[in-house]
């Protein structure tokens, strides 16, 4: 148990508890599969599993919030073992719900869509943030300046990560493509350690570690482009959906817990972040006020699309995806199960 002691404002906890008294747990035998939601659940007193697998990730600073303070397994209680798996990027958690070892897991939105298109059956049930997470970085010394100065340089990049997808945009935009670079496939810790330790030119970096790198080893942020960051999404994978309806509105209620939770208490967010990740506090307050964008709409819709419809014909240009556009506009059609998010934010 971490360090940082579960603050929930009493209020909403109290509020909460009785929510799950006058609503119970899960539909009863008698309901219809369709309606098991946590509103007519219980009837049985019983979930739908005894177990919840769900990642954490430095990357997304509610999911912190919730595992810290045991949003989950109040909402819970003891009949449903919650199962904490860290995501080092959104490529791995795309691995872990597609693998089924976790069945819901944070994500950028880019990465979402792109592995929806290559037939990952996920969709998004709620949204975390709205960050600036991603830039290109260089080393403190080096001569670049530009986006257009990367030609024919080496770039660490996490393939299938908002930062790749944020280098795919960037060259697009100086008139190169991935052609004229050689991206190295490295996780983002990793590519930080490559820019420092000289292999690699420039960095396609992903925060909280980006913000480190600037801190601790003197990196310079060379190009930024909010417009070029996705939201940040918290994905389920379509059997969980439609199989625990009930377990589904518990993560997204307690997500929506410790958003209220963490927009009241930035510098306890920021604190925990930097316990987690193993960064100074000043960069974890750095990228909790200006970066995270935490007060932002958990209920996923046009907003969301409207940015991956901008990102979707990078995806197709890269030739990674199966299926092409096609693919591109089924899984622009499929992504988005506002049910829940709707149901935790009353309707928003």
């Amino acid at each position: 148990m971490s360090t940082i002691t579960r603050r929930l404002v009493p209020a909403i906890a109290i509020a909460g508890a009785m929510m799950l008294v006058a609503t119970g747990c899960v539909a009863g035998e008698d309901a219809p599969a369709d309606g098991a939601t946590q509103d007519g659940a219980a009837a049985s007193g019983e979930w739908s599993s005894d177990t919840l697998s769900i990642d954490f990730a430095t990357y997304n600073p509610l999911s912190l919030v919730v595992k810290d303070q045991g949003l989950l397994e109040d909402i819970l209680g003891d009949d449903v073992t919650v199962e904490w798996v860290q995501s080092a990027g959104s490529n791995k958690a795309n691995e872990l719900l597609r693998s089924g070892s976790i069945d819901v897991g944070s994500t950028a939105g880019s990465a979402a869509l792109f592995a929806r298109a290559n037939g990952s059956p996920i969709q998004v049930i709620d949204i975390f943030s709205q960050p600036e997470w991603a830039a290109i970085v260089v080393g403190p010394d080096s001569d670049i300046t530009s986006v257009e100065d990367l030609a024919g340089t080496s770039i660490a990049a996490t393939k299938g990560t908002d930062p790749y997808f944020f280098l795919l945009q960037a060259l697009e935009e100086a008139g190169l493509s991935v052609d004229d670079v050689e991206v190295q496939n490295l996780q983002h810790a990793d590519g930080r350690a490559a820019l420092d330790g000289g292999s690699v030119d420039a960095w396609s970096g992903l925060d909280p570690i980006m913000a480190a790198a600037e801190v601790e080893s003197g990196d310079k942020l060379i190009y930024r482009n909010v417009d070029f960051n996705s939201y940040g999404f918290l994905n389920a994978t379509e059997d969980f959906i439609e199989n625990h309806p009930d377990l589904a509105q518990a993560v997204v209620d307690a997500y929506e817990q410790a958003r209220e939770w963490a927009l009241e208490n930035p510098e306890e967010t920021a604190a925990l972040l930097a316990e987690v990740a193993g960064i100074d506090p000043a960069v974890a307050t750095t990228v909790i006020e200006e970066r995270s964008n935490l007060d932002v709409s958990g209920v996923p819709g046009d907003d969301q699309i409207a940015v991956l419809e901008k990102i979707a014909p990078v995806l197709v240009e890269s030739g990674d995806v199966l299926g092409g556009q096609d693919s591109i506009d089924d899984a622009l059609d499929s992504i988005i199960n506002d049910t829940f998010a709707k149901k935790a934010t009353g309707g928003e």
